[in-house]
């Protein structure tokens, strides 16, 4: 019931809008200070996640440190621009509200990094939030670029298909 009130009500994808613009604006700013202030480097914050993995109550699991061990430090410069511009490119996709679904995605992915990594911070206030606009579907861009582009890629779509069935018989 409450999925369908998130998924269908033009009034929700109002709500969602707004939600969806603050949540952009948060990921734009953010991947924007790392891109003009100055060469990001992710090497400090990957080492101090390393240092939150020991101790009695260790913030950092230990899978996750097999991950910054072997895959994310030895690559930190693809790491280093990685994480600038997907904050910004997440920021500007939820902001005009283009691949909606695909951009909260990607910033899941970015803040449950971080979480993993022993920061809390604004994270799962940004994850919570984010839920909405995964669960909601196509109501969060309704009022964006997806409420344009997408159903013309559904008409264009079912129209192929018609000419595909029309074709084979």
């Amino acid at each position: 019931m409450f999925i369908d009130l998130l998924r269908l009500n033009k009034n929700v994808s109002i709500l969602l809008a707004v939600l969806r613009v603050y949540l952009g604006y948060t990921w734009v700013m953010a991947g924007w200070g790392k891109l003009t202030g100055g060469q990001f480097d992710a090497s400090g914050f990957l080492q101090g996640a390393l240092a939150n993995s020991t101790g009695e109550h260790p913030a950092v699991q230990g899978w996750w440190v097999v991950f910054l061990e072997n895959v994310a430090i030895p690559n930190v410069e693809i790491f280093n621009a990685l994480v600038p511009w997907g904050e910004f490119l997440v920021g500007i996709g939820l902001l005009v509200g283009c691949f909606t679904k695909t951009a909260v995605f990607f910033g899941l992915v970015m803040n449950f990094s971080y979480l993993f990594s022993g920061t809390t911070s604004t994270n799962p206030q940004l994850v919570l939030l984010s839920m909405f606009i995964l669960v909601s579907a196509m109501n969060a861009g309704r009022y964006g670029v997806d409420g344009i582009i997408i159903p013309t890629l559904k008409e264009k779509l079912f129209a192929n298909r018609t000419r595909e069935v029309k074709n084979a018989a």
